[in-house]
């Protein structure tokens, strides 16, 4: 790694960059470990019933609706660093 750089921010950039690989890679891994454990065992008894009552839509739904509710919050806090850091 280059300890003279012509650019300040240079670093900054780079680092914002891993930070946010290392974000994407860490939901991936999580997402994939519950797909997992999900998939391990024979509890499938209370899916099931939530599937019968078609309750499960109702939990498949308020979590998507967190899902990009936390995502859409990550990407407007990243516009407006990036927004303060050109300032």
């Amino acid at each position: 790694m280059d300890h003279h750089v012509k650019d300040p921010f240079e670093f900054i950039k780079r680092e914002k960059n891993d930070v946010m690989k290392k974000i994407v890679s860490l939901f991936i891994f999580l997402l994939m470990s519950i797909v997992i454990w999900a998939k391990d065992g024979d509890q499938a008894s209370m899916g099931d019933t939530m599937r019968s009552n078609g309750r499960i839509y109702v939990v498949v739904a308020v979590m998507v609706t967190i899902l990009i509710g936390l995502i859409l919050y990550v990407f407007r806090l990243d516009r407006k660093i990036s927004k303060l850091e050109k300032q």
